[in-house]
């Protein structure tokens, strides 16, 4: 209901205004009156009505020196002035104050419910304006942690916007005083976890995020873990300056460690590239290039690990780092695929394939090896968000196709041929909307998992109804909300009892369960294993 305050120094004006005005009828109610501007200076500030009609000539303070003082008070309601005077100079002191209209005494009570059904309605579009501005600063709110996350991914692969340029986020202010490194993991897919589905694969991502960030935060005090696309993922270290010789020995000991319990826990294997260490934080994409090139070309292998890689400017060894397939070119292409933006995944391929062909040493078996890595890259990243490859192609004759490849060309139109038929399938233009909210909903659950969270709690803030949702989650990870929440919560548990000294209660506790008991049974279910099997 809207507020109306009505100063005028005629009694007989505002007994008048009172009667005349329709007030169920404009959804409004009377706030206050006063006959002088002193006085209804003091009743707009109490009563902070909507709208005020005043007249200008009265004791004490006129009404342009009243509005004056309000608004220099930040008073952001509606003036309606209502004067017997027709005076120009008056008229333009009113728009220099922003008030909503200027009318002459004496005045209809037709007009004078125009006049307050135009202005309410000026009020009731700046109130829809308002909420859904604070529905966006709401969203923008929620959706905080996960921008910065992805800043975190694009300051690691080189993607920041231009416009950040050296600018450094809050969180991230630190960055400046220290040196940075970058590790980069990548999964095998080979043995199980070629045979898990995607919800397993989903929790093995958030398995290994939890051990490589477990052990890191022993000994730097500051990391950042961002996962880039299927397999691959990195861990930006930031060690002080002057302490080169330790920081690197300390990331050959913590890439051995990540290793082998990866391997001991997930049963899992994985590779660990490190990069060199970089005094300014824009630098931080170059030493996550090094990082993989490091693992893929399988130079300078750490002594004790068959799987762990440092570099030691490869390019000045004889290989030609052009031709490798840049982290900054996967990461792009498997972002843009996922979000069926088939325009900038045609673009990336035209640009990477382009940059090939005025390259001395590109052999046909190298074209035939990138094509094959490219279409793994896309077949893993569809494969993260629940789409799979074999129901638009049959696996034999791609192969075939690629064993026939022998020009940058061949590998930039067969792609794009490939790109075409997956971003015009019904399917995926039918669902790629829901891949997102159901993205948001599982890294939602990896974050909160700790905390009482319901569905109900997650269509609140995607504004998508609960057994919608539902329908929406099952489809795209194939089980329900709940049993992807206790199975995080369950994963989460294992790490903490493998490798910590909690008692099970305590890590009960920290997972979510308040009810020993029920989690042992959970954690059984899920396992086979009692909590206290794993208590060392």
């Amino acid at each position: 209901m809207w507020k109306i305050a009505i100063i005028d120094d005629e009694r007989q004006v505002l007994q008048g205004m009172k009667r005349a005005i329709p007030w169920e009828e404009l959804d409004a109610e009377w706030s206050g009156e006063a006959m002088n501007g002193a006085d209804g200076l003091n009743i707009i500030r109490s009563a902070q009505p909507d709208i005020v009609i005043t007249d200008i000539y009265m004791p004490l303070i006129n009404g342009l020196d009243m509005i004056e003082q309000l608004r220099k008070e930040g008073f952001s309601g509606k003036f309606i002035i209502l004067s017997g005077y027709s005076d120009f100079e008056y008229a333009r002191q009113a728009l220099r104050f922003n008030v909503s209209d200027y009318v002459s005494k004496p005045i209809s009570i037709p007009t004078l419910k125009t006049i307050l059904a135009k202005v309410i309605q000026e009020l009731t579009a700046e109130e829809e304006k308002r909420m859904k501005q604070g529905e966006l600063e709401q969203k923008l709110m929620l959706y905080e942690p996960f921008i910065e996350k992805e800043w975190v991914r694009s300051a690691a692969v080189g993607t920041l916007d231009s416009s950040y340029g050296t600018h450094l986020p809050k969180p991230y202010r630190y960055w400046e005083s220290c040196h940075h490194a970058v590790m980069g993991i990548e999964l095998v897919r080979e043995g199980r976890a070629c045979q898990c589905s995607l919800s397993d694969w989903n929790l093995f991502r958030f398995a290994v995020s939890n051990i490589v960030c477990e052990w890191a935060r022993r000994t730097f005090p500051f990391v950042e873990y961002a996962e880039l696309h299927s397999t691959r993922a990195v861990l930006i270290i930031h060690p002080q300056a002057g302490q080169t010789e330790q920081a690197q020995k300390a990331m050959e000991e913590l890439g051995a460690r990540f290793i082998d319990s990866i391997q001991s826990y997930l049963k899992l294997a994985c590779r660990v590239g490190i990069g060199s260490i970089k005094n300014v934080w824009t630098r931080i994409p170059d030493s996550t290039e090094e990082a993989f090139r490091a693992m893929d070309t399988r130079h300078t292998r750490v002594p004790g690990s068959s799987e762990l890689f440092v570099y030691k400017g490869i390019g000045e060894s004889g290989d030609n780092p052009a031709v490798l397939l840049p982290v900054k070119v996967s990461y792009e292409l498997a972002n843009a695929i996922k979000s069926a933006q088939e325009g900038d995944a045609q673009q990336l391929v035209a640009e990477l394939t382009s940059g090939l062909r005025n390259q001395a040493g590109i052999t046909p078996d190298y074209v035939r090896m990138l094509g094959s890595e490219l279409w793994g890259i896309i077949a893993y990243c569809l494969y993260e968000v629940g789409q799979v490859l074999e129901e638009l192609f049959n696996n034999e004759l791609i192969a075939r196709e690629i064993k026939e490849l022998t020009q940058p060309e061949q590998l930039q139109l067969w792609l794009q041929e490939k790109i075409s038929v997956i971003c015009g399938s019904r399917q995926w233009k039918g669902s790629s909307k829901h891949r997102k909210v159901v993205d948001f909903m599982t890294q939602y659950i990896h974050e909160h998992y700790a905390e009482d969270l319901t569905l109900a709690d997650l269509s609140d803030k995607v504004f998508i109804s609960r057994n919608h949702l539902s329908i929406i989650f099952k489809n795209i990870t194939g089980e329900t909300f709940n049993t992807y929440l206790t199975r995080v919560r369950i994963e989460k548990a294992r790490e903490l009892l493998t490798v910590g000294n909690l008692l099970v209660y305590e890590v009960a506790e920290q997972v979510g369960y308040k009810n020993v008991p029920y989690f042992s049974t959970l954690f059984k279910k899920l396992t086979g294993m009692n909590p206290t099997d794993l208590i060392k």
